[in-house]
């Protein structure tokens, strides 16, 4: 065991008293106090646990500081505020009001009864950067739990709160103070809670799985190239993750010649009459929401040199990630209802093609019409899923790759597919939170994808007793785990060769599109 982990079975310890304390109301004593939760007879759960100092007034925009302490016992049966977003518009990923600043907080599930230290899983939870939240019931942790997992569910900042740079910033700041990437700090210091307490609840220090949809897969990426997230999770996750976005750097210009974060502050903080730190923070909150930025086009995902110093892609072409299992994947029709033609950040990417390139790519669509309903969703996620998977694999570490292609006749969206996001409730045994009947085919895919998914979660190898077998990536023939409405079952990689096309334009040079990469330290 690590010196982390001894400090934290020694100072952090289940409370047993000679009584045992009712069922409802189980009692875990961390360094921080004492937090009283709510249990059944199988699953305990604690809610809005602070695991950093409150990110408010002369706090904000900077790293996350301390988490408080608190005198006599807290109460921990109910969820925490989001943290600042719009007003949420029916996002099952959401969760309930209210909203606040102060919202750096997180929620444990846990088998009532846990023999041996137990894995555990960390989601971080999808949205664009910019809303989501980890109380939403759609990520609430029982049913895992009930597989003998603890689960762990998080908030962090969101928008111009979580992501963001302005010179009058930049000025007031110490030289070595990371800067921009604020979200990604909250979750950082979430892992190290994790680390710090998680034996605290019956969970295992030493084999945590971050796990995470969307944006959360992008920050899953994020934490395997992050040098200060280095050593703060032992397995990863990443679901619809990305692998190719816009990044933008903090203080200089990046791809397509965009202005950097710190520009982008500046002229959206000139437009409010915002000029001085003090204006910033003393700024209302519903003032930072407006106009909202937008994560394809690279607000957000921000190259500081610190938090993170290259893009994802090169980070994993240079063998700089973290050395652990991974998993990675994409649905089938992420993004069916948008066409190369938008104009955001995902419409810029076929903008160079020459006239070569653009033939031979749309005839291997079957067409204009099948390049339009599916370019996006395969140069998004699906080719950058499996050229991470295969870097991952031939820097000498274990990789897996899968295709959710789960399709209900009763989906009312022509998607022909999986949608974005549509994995999430199969992934967490939520099934009703599906916006179609579930069938015994969900259900059957369910149970097999939270199967895997704590298999891997226990000992970086999904597979197990009763399912079909998922091969690891390899380098030389690249296999992935297909989730149809008949089962899984290892494929090779559909529509492979129209995502070696796409791969084969991605390579080659882009004059006007260089890859960001800042100098990693120590490099």
């Amino acid at each position: 065991m690590t010196l982390v982990g001894t400090l934290a079975t020694l100072s952090l310890m289940i409370v047993q008293p000679t009584d045992r304390p009712a069922a409802e109301q189980p009692v875990v004593q961390l360094a921080q106090g004492v937090l009283a939760g709510r249990a059944d007879d199988v699953v305990a759960s604690y809610k809005n646990i602070p695991y950093a100092a409150p990110p408010v007034a002369e706090r904000r925009w900077r790293p996350p500081g301390e988490a408080p302490r608190w005198e006599g016992q807290r109460d921990a049966t109910a969820y925490g505020p989001l943290c600042i977003q719009a007003t949420p518009q029916g996002d099952p990923g959401v969760g309930p009001l209210p909203m606040s600043e102060d919202c750096l907080n997180l929620n444990v599930w846990r088998p009532v009864d846990v023999a041996d230290p137990a894995p555990v899983m960390v989601w971080i939870h999808g949205g664009g950067l910019v809303n989501g939240s980890g109380t939403a019931a759609l990520y609430d942790g029982a049913h895992l739990a009930r597989q003998g997992m603890v689960v762990v569910t998080l908030n962090y900042r969101l928008g111009r709160l979580g992501f963001f740079d302005h010179p009058a910033l930049a000025a007031e700041r110490p030289a070595d103070e990371p800067a921009g990437n604020y979200g990604l700090m909250d979750v950082i210091a979430a892992l190290k809670w994790v680390r710090a307490n998680i034996s605290a609840f019956g969970g295992d220090p030493e084999n945590v799985t971050i796990f995470g949809e969307s944006a959360g897969g992008a920050i899953v990426t994020r934490m395997m190239i992050s040098p200060a997230a280095r050593g703060l999770f032992d397995r990863a996750v990443v679901q619809s993750g990305l692998g190719r976005e816009l990044q933008t750097p903090l203080d200089r210009r990046g791809a397509f010649d965009l202005p950097s974060a710190r520009e982008r502050g500046e002229v959206w903080a000139h437009s409010h009459n915002l000029t001085t730190a003090a204006d910033l923070r003393a700024a209302p909150v519903e003032q930072l929401l407006t106009p909202a930025p937008i994560f394809a086009n690279g607000d957000l995902s921000l190259i500081d040199g610190k938090i993170v110093t290259s893009t994802v892609d090169a980070a994993f072409q240079a063998g700089r990630q973290a050395p652990v299992p991974m998993i990675i994947g994409t649905n089938s029709a992420e993004f069916w209802w948008m066409k190369p033609t938008d104009r955001n950040g995902y419409g810029m990417i076929d903008d160079d093609m020459t006239w070569l390139e653009r033939a031979m790519i749309t005839a291997a669509y079957g067409g204009q019409a099948g390049f339009d309903g599916g370019f996006l969703t395969d140069a998004v996620f699906a080719e950058p899923a499996r050229r991470l998977a295969r870097l991952h694999a031939a820097a000498g570490h274990t990789s897996y790759l899968y295709r959710f292609d789960i399709s209900s006749p009763d989906n009312p969206e022509p998607h022909g597919g999986a949608t974005h996001a549509i994995e999430r409730p199969y992934v967490f045994g939520t099934l009703s939170w599906l916006p179609y009947p579930v069938r015994d085919a969900d259900r059957d895919a369910s149970e097999a994808m939270v199967g895997y998914w704590t298999a891997f979660a226990r000992s970086g190898d999904p597979n197990g007793v009763g399912r079909p077998d998922w091969p690891a990536v390899r380098t030389d023939d690249i296999r992935l785990l297909q989730f149809r409405n008949d089962g899984p079952i290892a494929t090779p990689v559909p529509d492979a060769g129209r995502l070696d096309l796409i791969e084969m334009f991605r390579a080659r040079p882009h004059p006007v599109a260089k890859p960001a990469v800042a100098p990693v330290p120590g490099a």
